[in-house]
């Protein structure tokens, strides 16, 4: 191999790997800032008045509510009976075949603790925190109704409001307050592993 040809992919291999080093310290820099902004935002509670809660879906067993789950379901129940959303949106599908979606569950459960079946909206389908706006947002077109409240767990907040603001929606961030989520044992976890979709989210909105 000539020397010239030699020297060059030496440059070549040496410039990747400073570019390539470059792009994993952009990245850890935009992971550490999004943790960071992830958990600063999960304790965010703006209280509205609005026409529906959209509950966005978590695990069930046996045809009843995760203990995530539940504690979703009941801050959107709150919200519906202290008057400060007029609808309930349950979101959430299933991957089992014969079982009920997150959302018929969350029906359930909420018409059980006495909201009015009318009031009740659900999407049956979506599987992950997108499907959950993009149908939340279908449904609430369909019937009219404007502003909505978007309930989770405090450290999926900042994902779900950011989709929500991509999808044009007018929402509002109401993060449960008895989440499951509640030692650094759990946090952590689950902080970690929103960082990384909500990261993933971050460099691929520009395409979608």
């Amino acid at each position: 191999m000539p020397e010239s040809t030699q020297h060059k992919r030496q440059i070549y291999t040496r410039l990747a790997m400073r570019v390539c080093i470059a792009i994993l310290i952009a990245y850890i820099a935009l992971f550490a800032f999004s943790a960071y902004s992830i958990w600063s935002f999960a304790g965010k509670n703006q209280v509205a008045t609005t026409d529906a809660a959209v509950v966005l879906g978590a695990a069930v067993t046996d045809g009843q509510p995760s203990p995530v789950f539940r504690e979703r379901i009941n801050h959107g129940i709150w919200l519906y009976q202290q008057g400060l959303a007029s609808k309930l949106i349950f979101t959430g599908g299933t991957d089992e075949d014969g079982q009920p979606s997150e959302a018929e569950v969350a029906r359930t459960y909420a018409i059980s603790k006495g909201v009015k079946p009318a009031d009740i909206y659900t999407d049956t389908t979506s599987r992950y925190t997108s499907e959950n706006i993009q149908h939340a947002a279908t449904i609430a077109s369909a019937h009219q109704l404007q502003k909505l409240t978007i309930v989770s767990d405090p450290l999926h907040m900042k994902r779900a409001m950011l989709m929500a603001k991509i999808d044009g929606l007018k929402a509002y961030s109401s993060p449960t307050t008895t989440s499951a989520y509640t030692s650094l044992n759990s946090k952590i976890p689950f902080l970690l592993r929103e960082t990384f979709f909500y990261t993933g989210y971050l460099i691929t909105v520009p395409f979608r």
